[in-house]
């Protein structure tokens, strides 16, 4: 059985497991249920959006859909254990979906106000539930933040895999992730101001900062992993690959942060033209 066998025959089985029809299941993820009846016959493929919206929506990860493991060796680095989702559990469906839908709820409200002008009244009143419901799954506020970062975490992780997986040329790969990780509109920026209040967070909180050290080196090990990949095919000419991922890591979080916080004259796009010329520059023709 082929790859893409595998990876309907999983999502046939998600389909079953979640409550309610196909067409809900299609519905959940934002594709017409002729699509979706398409792909699971083998007729289309399924898109990487549609992908990273299945995991999602089930609870699984990308990596699971494509591997069968969350564990499986990948084109990006596996998060840490620590770093995962605490609900996440191998029989891959025990995350409720009040849970899943309090947590979602909680981190869009942090991306677009701020963890301190969220209160878990706040998340309550848009979930339509009480203080109590979200109290069951989350006992504190702090803990709110911590699965936040976590779902941060999961949707890169996600993401990625399901772009680069089929992508083999390492160079076309790195442009790829550092496309995945511009703060567009959406939920691009989105992650990237929750990114920012955790930052703000583990100055002031040491409590925060081994969560934050598992969730940062996936990222740091994804691109480290790529450019070492790109010295053994050729196409990198960079000498010591450990310096170059610090520094590029460091050049996307600081023009990141530029673009978030509005400085005059960054924006997505320049950050982009940034990015590609020090790639070009310092990795491809090396330093």
């Amino acid at each position: 059985m082929d790859e893409t066998a595998d990876l309907r025959d999983r999502i046939r089985g998600l389909v079953k497991a979640m409550p309610g029809a196909q067409r809900e299941f299609a519905a959940a993820i934002g594709l017409d249920e002729t699509k979706l009846s398409k792909a699971l016959n083998g007729t289309r493929r399924f898109s990487p959006h549609e992908l990273v919206r299945v995991a999602e929506h089930c609870g699984v990860t990308v990596n699971w859909l494509l591997n069968g493991s969350d564990d499986a060796v990948t084109v990006t680095a596996v998060p840490a254990p620590a770093a995962r989702l605490a609900s996440d559990d191998p029989d891959h469906l025990a995350q409720s979906e009040p849970r899943r839908r309090i947590l979602e709820t909680a981190w869009a409200l942090i991306a677009e106000r701020g963890y301190h002008k969220v209160r878990i009244a706040d998340i309550a009143e848009a979930c339509g539930t009480s203080t109590a419901a979200i109290h069951y799954h989350f006992p504190s506020k702090t803990e709110v933040l911590n699965e936040a970062l976590r779902r941060n975490v999961k949707l890169a992780f996600d993401r990625q895999v399901a772009e680069l997986h089929s992508i083999s040329d390492a160079h076309e790969r790195l442009l790829r992730l550092v496309e995945l990780q511009l703060p567009t509109d959406g939920v691009l920026r989105a992650e990237w101001s929750v990114w920012l209040q955790v930052w703000n967070e583990v100055a002031l909180d040491p409590a925060f900062r081994d969560l934050y050290t598992d969730s940062i080196d996936r990222w740091y090990r994804t691109i480290a992993m790529t450019i070492r990949t790109g010295r053994e095919q050729g196409v990198f000419r960079v000498t010591d690959p450990d310096a170059a991922t610090t520094r590029l890591t460091a050049l996307i979080d600081g023009l990141g942060i530029q673009v978030l916080t509005g400085r005059p004259g960054s924006s997505a796009e320049s950050m982009r033209e940034h990015l590609r010329d020090f790639i070009e520059r310092s990795i491809v023709k090396g330093d």
